[in-house]
């Protein structure tokens, strides 16, 4: 997995209801940290990403946070990190934490996370990348989005290939390991590497 030095994580701006959620952002924090993997992330203080974020400094490790203007103050930019950049837009926040990343992993979110994993998903369909993504589906939440994947395929409005397009993991200490398992990717070709 020496390919695998940056990981872009989708997640909340919101704790949510569900204590649990916030157990794992720390625990996936520390995870990164120890392996030595650079968190690339949103770039807020709150939520999911804020206790994520602080985790992986609090660890020892490293964060590139890339936040967009307006939200800035709407989600209290956290100029801690290690790399922290003020953008435009939401445009060039997601194409900056893209070319920031070797791989994706989303955790639970909202519409915003949503986006952002759909895009990644997308671009890979059309052959724009060939990196990992993984959706962390602890206590079920991706449940309903494979469903609506499920949904496309039985439509056939997509192949059943879509679903190869990502990994489905239960808890985020199965991240790690399953990246260990994957071929490494030329970035130039996107093709695997022997």
């Amino acid at each position: 997995m020496a390919h695998i030095k940056s990981l872009c994580v989708y997640c909340g701006s919101r704790p949510g209801r569900n204590s649990h959620f916030k157990n794992i952002a720390r625990k996936f924090g520390e995870i990164l940290a120890q392996e030595k993997i650079r968190l690339v992330y949103g770039g807020g203080n709150v939520g999911l990403m804020g206790i994520l974020a602080t985790t992986v400094m609090k660890s020892g490790g490293q964060v590139t946070g890339i936040i967009p203007q307006h939200l800035n103050e709407e989600e209290v930019g956290w100029k801690e990190a290690t790399d922290f950049f003020v953008v435009d837009n939401m445009h060039e926040r997601k194409r900056m934490m893209f070319d920031h990343s070797d791989a994706f992993v989303a955790l639970p979110g909202s519409i915003g996370t949503l986006d952002e994993t759909i895009e990644v998903i997308t671009w890979k369909q059309l052959g724009l990348h060939n990196k990992p993504i993984i959706l962390v589906n602890m206590d079920g939440y991706w449940q309903p989005f494979l469903a609506l994947i499920d949904n496309f395929i039985q439509e056939e409005f997509t192949s059943p290939e879509t679903r190869d397009l990502f990994q489905v993991v239960k808890t985020v200490e199965d991240v790690v390991p399953l990246l260990k398992t994957l071929p490494e990717i030329d970035p130039i070709t996107k093709n695997t590497l022997i």
